[in-house]
């Protein structure tokens, strides 16, 4: 049995942290038990509904939805942040280069930090609240700059700057495509950015909260938190599910494969979720996005869906195992025209500004987090008292 040095007793918690309360938060909650959640006191799929990418963005950053003054000063003031700074546009050539294989979320890690260096992103700490906030805006609105960047690079085309008379949303599609976006998958896309923003204490928002509790500059926070969500089990999940619907194939094929795949134990990427225990709201409004742009492969990932369902009702009763958010968001940014290798890239376009709101909150606790881990291994040798 280990010994207990610390100065408090240890306090036992379950594995992957699951239902500790590490801190208390105004940015928003996930009620699994209810299929439900908000952004501050809004319902967000009710925010993604009806407002704009950069209202949110708003409401997270500065705690309030902006009235229509508001909106149009805040929209302005991110557009102009898009351009990357010189030093850092010169260096993605290189990063794309020496990451080819590894994807835009990779090379993410290192133009953020980058982006930090270049604009002189101080540590936290040091700063007061509005110059903290000011780091956030600046390293969100350069987000999508460096990753669609970073994807044309990869594929041996030029980067295409950024446009200060687009939406976020639509000039992420500009910058990634090199065409006027459609607004109707302007929308599609914006309501998929909005509904991701935030979302609970995930591992990627923690991480990000981890780092900020030490004092560390907004672009450690961030680097930290892509990281994080590169995991196949928090963000790499929407392309995979596509992947499941291109190997079941056709209609026909959709229970014998299921069915194979749950008996062998296996996970059908797309379905279950760690807090949700009814469908999860943002597949609910993802599966309503498919459904207006209709078509055989939407009708085919509905179909898969329902047959998922109720095998995985048969087959593990009394387990609530629905669709989450990347099985629908696969077939939305599909349908938009986004390359698969994009999917979890837009998610961190988007989750940047939770993860921003997070680190704000969380730079005004002068407390740094710091658990301890409980020593199973064999006992040490102790050393002899000196002597003499």
């Amino acid at each position: 049995m280990a010994i207990n040095t610390t100065a408090s007793p240890l306090i036992d918690a379950p594995r992957g942290l699951a239902g500790v309360v590490v801190a208390e938060t105004e940015i928003g909650d996930v009620r699994g038990s209810e299929g439900f959640y908000h952004y501050r006191r809004y319902p967000a799929v009710d925010l993604a509904r009806t407002r704009s990418f950069e209202d949110v963005w708003h409401l997270l950053v500065h705690g309030e939805l902006p009235d229509a003054e508001r909106s149009a000063r805040f929209t302005a003031q991110t557009a102009a942040l898009r351009r990357l700074p010189a030093g850092v546009r010169s260096a993605l050539p290189a990063i794309a280069a020496a990451g080819r294989g590894s994807g835009p979320l990779a090379g993410l890690r290192t133009g953020l930090s980058l982006l930090g260096a270049a604009q002189g992103f101080r540590p936290v700490y040091d700063m007061d609240a509005e110059s903290r906030r000011a780091d956030t805006v600046a390293a969100c609105a350069a987000v999508p700059t460096l990753l669609t960047a970073l994807y044309r690079l990869g594929h041996g085309l030029e980067p295409v700057e950024p446009r200060e008379d687009l939406s976020y949303a639509a000039n992420y599609l500009y910058m990634l495509t090199g065409s006027e976006p459609d607004p109707r998958r302007v929308r599609a896309v914006e309501q998929y950015l909005i509904s991701t923003i935030d979302h609970g204490f995930n591992a990627s928002t923690f991480t990000a909260r981890v780092i900020a509790s030490t004092g560390a500059d907004i672009a450690a926070c961030l680097t930290g938190a892509v990281g994080a969500l590169s995991g196949p089990l928090h963000g790499g999940a929407p392309s995979r599910a596509l992947d499941t619907l291109d190997a079941i194939g056709t209609p026909d094929r959709i229970d014998t494969w299921i069915r194979e795949r749950v008996l062998a134990g296996d996970r059908i990427m797309g379905f279950g979720h760690a807090v949700y225990r009814t469908e999860d709201p943002r597949s609910r409004m993802l599966r309503e996005t498919a459904l207006g742009f209709g078509g055989p492969r939407v009708h085919f990932a509905v179909e898969v869906e329902r047959r998922v369902e109720a095998i995985l009702a048969e087959l593990k009763p009394g387990r609530e195992l629905h669709t989450n958010v990347e099985f629908y968001a696969g077939v939305v940014m599909e349908l938009c025209g986004l390359p698969r290798e994009m999917f979890t890239p837009t998610f961190a376009a988007a989750r940047v500004v939770g993860w921003s709101a997070n680190i704000l909150e969380q730079a005004a606790d002068p407390k740094i987090i710091r658990p301890v881990a409980r020593y199973v291994g064999p006992e040490p040798e102790r050393a002899a008292a000196a002597t003499g």
